[in-house]
């Protein structure tokens, strides 16, 4: 058998009866992450005019643009969800496989694709965790056959969540396994994406996953009514892996299939990128220790692996036309912010806290060095020099975060949940109590529709 036809059988043939306690309990967590981050990043830069025009095109009601409660068609429901999910940079992050994490944002695709098919079909709690941890492990398993890292250029959130989101719509809407193969076929004709984005600090820099969210409902819907598909799109002559992957490595691709599912295994927190985190916690953990104020500072410098120095996280702190995304792709910055407000708060990526004098100041004095190990990518390590000649330092090789090394505890988590709520102010503390409750008991919800309701403000 192939292995798209491996993959196409297991998507339509794997029941919830075959998920494990803590397969299931961890999709629960990535789903309260990312509606959490889809409350606070409602009004993120730039949603606005996405969602306003999809609701100028309109069409048929079938899912929910969450927090604000218009309905629009599932597929543009989805791309607005991923979007806002996307805001702050906050959702879950990093696949850990075979003793391997991997750069990626996955459940900020899959969650909201999951949601807006379940509530089109009018199904419950099971049916859509089931189809998200199918999703996810497919995604999961793609991107560590691809050896994506953040130097690939491709923005992975365009590419391997595609092919994530259709195998839900797939579960979701019923498919036999040649229309999930036929899904899959029409869905390689939607990746792309680029780490440019980022780098230009540009709104488009939370397209890609969206459009993947977009894409793979738009592929079941198209395959189910018939419509086909190139035959092998992951290994095709000009599949998957030869357009998009400078290497690639299949050995754990179908491995441990329906028994293993891999998803994202970081719950971040803070609201910026990733590879920020470990320099952040350093500097707090500093500060934690020594009564040390801005103005006493000579110098400060962050020492990271060559991989965070050369990506956009690496560059002089610079403030453009989106200020929130310059701040959260910024070392310098959020270094800065930690040492000056000893805490790293979504509040701390509005404008007028990224202007803070203060900040700016302090930013002139902190210096980057990639001094850390290549094989500890997430590293980080700050050295605070005072002006009496005094040196303070920390090293962090995993930041808090990783379920596997560094997990946030469930009440952690549901804090983080909270404060997107406080942050956000868009739906009423009771109600945001009541969601996290039926998060919490997905599995014996009968309608999604009932825990969509009270995720409009």
């Amino acid at each position: 058998m192939s292995i798209i036809a491996e993959i196409a059988e297991h998507v339509q043939s794997v029941s919830f009866d075959q998920l494990k306690e803590e397969v299931v309990l961890r999709a629960k967590e990535r789903i309260m992450d990312v509606i959490g981050c889809i409350v606070g990043g409602a009004d993120g830069s730039g949603n606005a005019a996405l969602r306003g025009l999809v609701e100028e095109w309109g069409g048929k009601q079938e899912s929910t643009i969450l927090v604000f409660g218009n309905k629009v068609p599932a597929p543009y429901a989805a791309l607005v969800n991923s979007l806002m999910a996307r805001s702050y940079d906050f959702e879950p992050t990093g696949p850990f496989m075979e003793g391997k994490s991997i750069p990626g944002h996955i459940s900020g695709t899959t969650v909201p694709t999951a949601i807006s098919v379940a509530e089109k079909c009018e199904l419950g709690g099971k049916d859509l965790i089931l189809a998200l941890v199918i999703g996810d492990d497919l995604a999961s398993r793609l991107l560590h056959a691809s050896n994506f890292n953040i130097d690939s250029g491709w923005d992975s959130t365009g590419i391997v969540n595609a092919f994530g989101a259709s195998a839900i719509a797939c579960k979701l809407l019923r498919l036999d396994e040649n229309q999930v193969r036929n899904a899959f076929g029409i869905v390689v004709n939607f990746l792309g994406g680029t780490f440019q984005n980022i780098f230009d600090a540009a709104h488009t820099f939370k397209l890609p996953q969206g459009f993947s969210a977009f894409a793979g409902i738009f592929s079941a819907e198209l395959a189910k009514r018939g419509f086909t598909g190139t035959k092998d799109p992951l290994l095709g002559k000009h599949g998957y892996f030869s357009l998009y992957c400078k290497t690639y490595d299949l050995t754990f691709l179908t491995k441990d299939l329906g028994k293993e599912f891999y998803a994202d295994s970081t719950c971040k927190p803070y609201p910026c990128c990733r590879s920020n985190h470990a320099s952040i916690e350093a500097a707090l953990e500093i500060l934690t220790l020594y009564d040390i104020t801005a103005e006493q500072i000579e110098e400060v410098i962050v020492d990271v692996p060559p991989i965070a120095f050369n990506f956009v996280v690496g560059q002089p702190f610079r403030i453009g036309d989106v200020p929130q995304i310059n701040a959260a792709f910024s070392l310098q910055y959020t270094v800065a912010n930690a040492i000056v407000r000893r805490s790293m708060e979504l509040e701390h990526f509005t404008d007028e806290y990224i202007r803070d004098d203060k900040i700016l100041e302090l930013i002139k004095r902190i210096k980057l060095e990639p001094n850390m190990p290549p094989d500890a990518p997430l590293s980080g390590r700050v050295r605070i020099k005072t002006k009496d000649g005094t040196e303070f330092v920390k090293e962090v090789r995993v930041p808090k975060g990783s379920n596997i090394f560094t997990p946030l505890s469930l009440e952690e988590k549901r804090e983080k949940f909270f404060k997107n709520v406080r942050f956000s102010k868009k739906i009423e503390w009771e109600r945001a109590k009541e969601v996290l409750k039926m998060i919490e008991e997905l599995e014996s919800l009968d309608r999604i529709s009932r825990l969509i309701d009270r995720l409009v403000a």
